[in-house]
């Protein structure tokens, strides 16, 4: 699976600030108002609103993703750092959930269902090769 570019992740960028709301004309005041939430600078916004250039500084996507309150997994695949495949593979190293993981995915948060859960993760798991 391919990397998002700089245009695509501009476009996302825009997309996000525009249903929050931020008006991005040219006398709006969005980009200021989200650049100073990011506390990043405006030029940055600007620059990835244009799609100039690959936005690799994590520190910068991390305060992006605080600032949208996304996951900064998503931020890193819109940006190209990764593509979802990767973060995928870094999520989950092994290629796959404990059952306690998928429980917490799936929001089974009685005690007795996570077992009756586990017990069913159990045994529909292949054996482990000798």
């Amino acid at each position: 699976m391919r990397r998002r570019t700089p245009d695509e992740f501009g476009r996302w960028l825009h997309d996000q600030l525009t249903a929050r709301q931020y008006a991005l004309t040219p006398r709006g005041g969005g980009q200021v108002r989200f650049a100073e939430k990011a506390g990043i600078s405006k030029a940055t916004v600007s620059r990835i609103l244009r799609g100039e250039g690959r936005s690799t500084d994590i520190a910068v996507l991390e305060r992006i993703a605080a600032a949208l309150d996304v996951r900064l997994g998503v931020v890193l695949v819109e940006a190209g750092v990764v593509n979802p495949d990767e973060l995928g593979a870094a999520q989950q190293p092994h290629g796959h959930m404990t059952a306690d993981e998928a429980a917490d995915e799936l929001g089974i948060t009685d005690p007795t269902a996570r077992n009756v859960f586990r017990g069913v993760v159990d045994t529909l798991r292949p054996g482990d090769p000798g």
